[in-house]
């Protein structure tokens, strides 16, 4: 996986950037990181996307289900699940990083 997972601090340090090694078990199990899962938004039990590019894993987290409704004449994105809202700062953040 080709992401700079960060720890949140006043320093923002990066601690990792090119990939890192995880242990998977007889059974195919394999702990993501907690850093790794507080960026990408995993939070408990989670379903993620895997596949095969190149001769590596790529795990993606699929987007959450959601409709559009109309609420006083507007139209608006509502989630099947409830989600915390997010701050500028995280909007500003992951549109940065899909212009990288």
């Amino acid at each position: 996986m080709e992401a700079i997972a960060t720890i949140q601090s006043p320093y923002q340090l990066a601690w990792y950037s090119h990939g890192m090694k995880v242990a998977i078990d007889s059974v195919g199990r394999m702990v993501i990181p907690k850093a790794l899962r507080e960026e990408l938004g995993i939070t408990g039990a989670a379903e993620v996307e895997m596949r095969a590019a190149d001769g590596r894993i790529e795990m993606t987290v699929p987007d959450v289900p959601a409709r559009v409704e109309m609420r006083d004449g507007v139209p608006v994105i509502v989630t099947d699940r409830p989600m915390k809202p997010i701050t500028v700062e995280e909007t500003r953040a992951a549109i940065d990083r899909s212009r990288r």
